[in-house]
């Protein structure tokens, strides 16, 4: 007797565990990654931004592999993900809607980090919503990889460079080490040291940290594995650097400062750092797991039997609507920037003679803060009896990227400042207008000159010095249409010995001025209005 082969058992063209065909699977893949990449062409500006961080910054190079090394890892999973069917998941668009919603905020706030972190969460989104949750989540850790590309953490750089001078100075101590410390500079015997970005670690840490999840994805199975080695290569390299920092101080001083100095200081950085991490991986290959995990994959794949089809002509239409959800946010973001706003010819006065204080034709000083794109800024000094003050203001109409109140480059004094050093920095209360508000004081030294700095900023009629509420209270006002300028008010007072004495006179300062100094602000405000 002879047979015949039922012809879905000989369809070379049909996955045998579901039906979908597999020359579909590849025009979803295929419409798939076109989405991403018009979304990313979308939002040019933030792929841009990002780039030129990876270009600039050593600390973010790595930023360059991400995307080759995600797409590699779900190359990996091939075999599998042809074993799932496919089937958009309209849930998604809901996700990628409040992720461009959180871009447009971040965007009107001028927080480029947070932009960028939306956008690049923007692509696994796409992932489930055209290919459905569980194709999602047998490539979780790819896709999620893919964070490892946002240039992040330079917020994490203060208290970094804190706990490496704590750590020496504590070791030096330990030591036996005579060590005199005033904020991130301290003194032994054979010379003077400070604490600066490129020690904070901040370097080791984020390549610690990428090349530690991905070895923990690799080496491991179990999850709960894979976390724990994640959290020892975010915490070893913290302690490392600290580690580090202090055998260089002991290095330099125990050969007369004539060894790990200049070049070879960041040479022997780097190889500490190298040996480190070889460390950490080879004691974490002790716990290695080798067996394969197919069996969630098996578990996935019965799950999905009873998945449905969809035609081309539909996929292609959900393509369409994902990437016009995507696409809504940076056209009302191109609307609110291609207003016109006048910020030419604004100009900030203060008064000659205010409740006694007089102005003086002469600086006390030649520090000024540093604040980048000011449509108008303004540094006096006024003197009342022994009372002498420096106040600066720096005012902006309309905020944009480099252009704005809350932005990195603004600053009381920059690392390795030929003349002044930044010699304490922290918050304090102090009365604004009748009400206490908290601003940030910094000390300042030069040679035996001593400089008290306070600073806050002026939003919406609200004082701050919370970048966070800054941010918040941009954005609110730009989305709204409204007038979204801002000001940052800086005074300064030379003292000697203690900061206190310094600070009454400041205090005495901003009960007679603030008023003058907010008509001043107002005034330049009015004007920036009325002139368009």
């Amino acid at each position: 007797m002879t047979g015949t082969t039922p012809q879905a058992l000989t369809t070379p063209n049909i996955d045998n565990h579901i039906g979908q065909p597999k020359s579909q699977w590849r025009f979803m893949a295929i419409l798939t990654l076109a989405a991403i990449a018009t979304i990313l062409a979308i939002y040019q500006q933030t792929v841009l931004s990002t780039v030129a961080i990876w270009l600039r910054s050593e600390t973010f190079t790595h930023g360059f592999f991400i995307l080759p090394i995600s797409a590699y890892l779900i190359w990996l999973k091939r075999k599998s993900l042809a074993e799932i069917a496919p089937y958009p998941d309209y849930r998604g668009l809901f996700v990628l809607a409040g992720l461009g919603l959180g871009w447009l905020l971040a965007d009107a706030g001028s927080v480029q980090v947070v932009a960028q972190f939306c956008l690049v969460a923007m692509m696994p989104v796409t992932v489930w919503t055209m290919l459905g949750l569980r194709v999602t989540r047998a490539i979780t850790f790819p896709l999620g990889f893919l964070f490892f590309a946002v240039p992040f953490g330079e917020f994490l750089i203060p208290p970094l460079m804190d706990f490496t001078a704590d750590f020496v100075v504590t070791a030096l101590q330990i030591t036996n080490i005579p060590v005199y410390r005033e904020g991130l500079f301290f003194t032994i015997p054979s010379g003077h040291w400070s604490v600066v970005e490129g020690c904070s670690g901040l370097r080791y840490l984020i390549a610690s940290c990428t090349l530690g999840t991905l070895y923990g994805y690799l080496t491991y199975r179990s999850n709960k594995r894979r976390l724990i080695f994640a959290a020892m290569s975010l915490i070893v390299p913290i302690f490392a650097n600290g580690m580090r920092a202090y055998m260089i101080v002991m290095i330099a001083h125990l050969s007369n400062m004539k060894l790990a100095l200049g070049v070879d200081h960041y040479i022997y950085g780097w190889v500490f750092f190298g040996i480190v991490m070889t460390l950490l991986f080879w004691i974490g290959s002790f716990w290695r797991e080798d067996q394969s995990d197919l069996q969630p994959q098996r578990n996935m794949i019965a799950d999905n039997t009873a998945q449905r089809t969809i035609t081309n002509q539909g996929f292609a239409m959900m393509g369409i609507v994902t990437i016009l959800t995507a696409a809504l946010w940076p056209a009302y973001a191109a609307y609110l920037n291609n207003r016109p706003i006048k910020t030419d010819g604004l100009v900030i006065k203060l008064p000659d003679s205010h409740q006694g204080w007089n102005l003086q034709t002469t600086p006390f000083t030649d520090w000024q803060p540093h604040y980048v794109g000011t449509h108008a800024q303004a540094m006096h000094t006024y003197r009342k009896g022994d009372k002498i003050i420096g106040v600066y203001l720096g005012y902006y109409r309309t905020q944009r990227q480099d252009a704005e109140l809350i932005n990195s480059q603004n600053f009381m004094i920059r690392q390795k400042h030929p003349l002044w050093s930044n010699v304490g920095e922290g918050p304090r209360k102090i009365s604004l207008s009748g009400k206490n508000e908290t601003i940030l004081q910094t000390l300042l030294r030069a040679g035996n000159n001593r400089l008290l700095i306070w600073n806050w900023n002026s939003l919406d009629g609200t004082y701050t010095t919370n970048p966070y509420l800054a941010k918040l209270l941009l954005a609110k006002d730009k989305l709204f249409g409204r007038q979204d300028d801002g000001a940052a008010i800086v005074i300064a007072a030379p003292y000697e010995g203690t900061p206190e004495t310094a600070a009454s006179s400041m205090q005495s300062f901003v009960n007679d001025m603030l008023p003058a100094i907010n008509s001043s602000i107002n005034e330049v405000a009015e004007h920036g209005t009325h002139a368009h």
